[in-house]
């Protein structure tokens, strides 16, 4: 068997199991599967051969997973860090292999609009001690978002705006927002599906940036 497709479909089965136990409010079984998530679409991104950082960002995501796991103030920041530390990388990788889509400019100005909003919204709210922490990693992770749209398209655009959706769900919790049911199962549902369209779209970008020079190498290869 493909060992990639053993490593994809690990990750789904592991998700589908960490969806399914936040739905029954299983936490047992929350607490076994979420920490495999991350490695195994690491594991899975690796196996494509991709930049360093793509690995890492999914790794420090594992970091902030199993920090949070923990209801302790300081393990929420540890987290945050973690997940902060994913999103420099993940910028990191787009600037490098992104390219500059049209329209950016506007929607440059949509998420800073949304990022204002939101903290300015938000701000009374949290903790005195998590307000400065929030501000700053949400505008970080709204950095990261933007440039997966602006720069890769689509598929990391639509990834990084539900790691916006995801993360603003765990905020307005902390600043005790009125919730949705099962609040930890919207989290992880737009999480999971943000971290996968987001390699999706960075491996989908190394892809096309490969394929002239493979195409060139070919044609090298059969001339006489």
């Amino acid at each position: 068997m493909n060992p990639r497709r053993v490593l994809l479909a690990l990750f789904g089965l592991a998700a589908a199991l960490d969806l399914l136990s936040l739905a029954v409010g299983y936490h047992p079984g929350h607490t076994v599967t979420k920490p495999l998530l991350m490695p195994l679409l690491a594991a899975y991104a690796a196996l494509r051969g991709p930049p360093r950082l793509l690995v890492a960002a999914l790794l420090f995501g594992w970091g902030g997973d199993t920090l949070l796991l923990s209801d302790a103030d300081p393990a929420f920041l540890a987290g945050m860090t973690c997940f902060a530390a994913g999103h420099l990388c993940y910028l990191a990788l787009f600037r490098t292999y992104g390219t500059p889509r049209t329209r950016a400019g506007l929607l440059a100005v949509g998420y800073a609009a949304a990022l204002a909003l939101t903290v300015t919204l938000l701000w009374p709210d949290l903790p005195a001690d998590l307000r400065i922490p929030v501000a700053g990693y949400s505008a970080l992770l709204t950095a990261m978002a933007c440039a997966a749209a602006t720069r890769l398209g689509l598929v990391a655009g639509l990834g990084g705006a539900l790691f916006m959706a995801s993360d603003t769900l765990i905020a307005t919790g902390v600043a005790d927002w009125p919730q949705p049911p099962r609040p930890d199962f919207w989290i992880m549902l737009t999480y999971v599906a943000a971290q996968f369209l987001l390699v999706r779209g960075m491996l989908g970008t190394l892809a096309e940036r490969r394929a002239p020079t493979a195409a060139y190498r070919e044609v090298r290869s059969t001339t006489p």
